[in-house]
């Protein structure tokens, strides 16, 4: 499959080396949604999320250890190369990451923070982080939220904000950028107890859809990029009915037109696709992810990829372009997948 500039499509696959993974794997989409594996660069520790920058020709990547670092690489065609050594966060076990206003911005999920660093205008990394900006707060929940865990971080639509959804303090804050200095604009409060994980804007701006990992639900809010706030309006339940066992909810994906919301929930190792309903997701159905504990969940050119860490693969669905149920299509086995993003 090739892009609109007839170049090759590729993905990029992260993984937990401490489980076995082989590091960052690169891949070929082929034409029919596929995936067929080129090749593996290892040498950074658990480079478990990752994100392309402008123009897609620089990929980074966090390492989600101990001392917390992200790393860029020079995209090559079917090949990576090292843009410089991998650079401290300033924060420890950063779970995931983004490219927002020329800096690559970190959550760290072990010690409860938002790294910025900014990018060279040849895409590789400053020597360090520009500002680390430091949650507070904790949950009801005895192990899971003693204190604040950032999980995720991005830009909001507008391209004026930086939000951060944190597990730890049941909110989501939203973040200025002033000259590498993150500076915290609000802290919006979910439903205590909730864990919230990731966050998926709808593409008209206006709304967003945040999903939970201590309860399996996805709670549906209105986004307000001029003021910079973020109002819940309902909870909806992922999964049609109580669970057997372990649900823990990890990726939600929007798709481009902005018709249907999918959720990927870990233990259940399920798919939930919903319809959006002006503020309102009904749920449409539940099919098998295809794998062992899908940790991320990524949208594609109308394929559903998941990564599938405890199976070690990641597994590939098309999706019905009328109802928004996906179709299983495939896997390739990646020991310890963890997420995929395509170039």
């Amino acid at each position: 499959m090739t892009d609109g500039g007839g170049r090759r499509r590729r993905a990029f696959i992260g993984s937990f080396t401490a489980a076995g993974g082989p590091g960052i794997v690169t891949a070929a989409v082929t034409d029919d949604g596929g995936l067929h594996l080129l090749g593996s660069l290892d040498g950074l520790p658990d480079p478990s999320y990752l994100a392309l920058g402008p123009g897609a020709d620089t990929l980074y990547a966090v390492s989600e250890t101990a001392e917390g670092a992200v790393a860029a690489y020079r995209v090559r065609g079917d090949r990576l190369e090292r843009a410089g050594a991998p650079v401290p966060v300033g924060g420890q076990e950063p779970t995931h990451l983004s490219v927002f206003d020329g800096h690559v911005l970190t959550a760290n999920y072990g010690s409860g923070s938002v790294s910025a660093v900014p990018v060279r205008p040849d895409g590789s990394l400053a020597d360090a982080a520009s500002g680390v900006l430091r949650h507070t707060g904790s949950g009801p929940h005895a192990r899971r939220q003693q204190g604040p865990h950032a999980h995720q971080v991005q830009p909001d639509p507008s391209g004026r904000w930086a939000v951060s959804v944190d597990l730890g303090t049941d909110s989501v804050r939203v973040c200025s950028l002033d000259g590498g200095t993150l500076g915290l604009h609000r802290e919006c409060p979910l439903r205590p107890g909730s864990g919230p994980r990731h966050l998926a804007f709808h593409p008209d701006g206006t709304r967003a859809y945040v999903v939970n990992e201590l309860t399996p639900t996805v709670t549906v809010c209105h986004w307000d990029g001029d003021a910079g706030t973020l109002k819940p309006l309902a909870e909806i339940q992922v999964l049609p009915t109580a669970p057997a066992g372990d649900a823990y909810p990890s990726g939600i994906v929007v798709s481009p037109d902005g018709r249907f919301v999918w959720t990927a929930t870990r233990g259940e190792d399920v798919l939930s696709t919903f319809v959006v309903d002006g503020d309102e997701l009904l749920p449409a159905g539940t099919v098998p992810c295809g794998g062992d504990w899908p940790r991320a969940l990524t949208e594609s050119h109308g394929f559903l990829y998941a990564a599938d860490e405890r199976s070690g693969e990641v597994t590939w669905f098309a999706v019905d372009q009328a109802t928004g149920l996906p179709r299983y299509e495939g896997s390739v086995k990646v020991p310890a997948a963890s997420c995929v993003v395509f170039a």
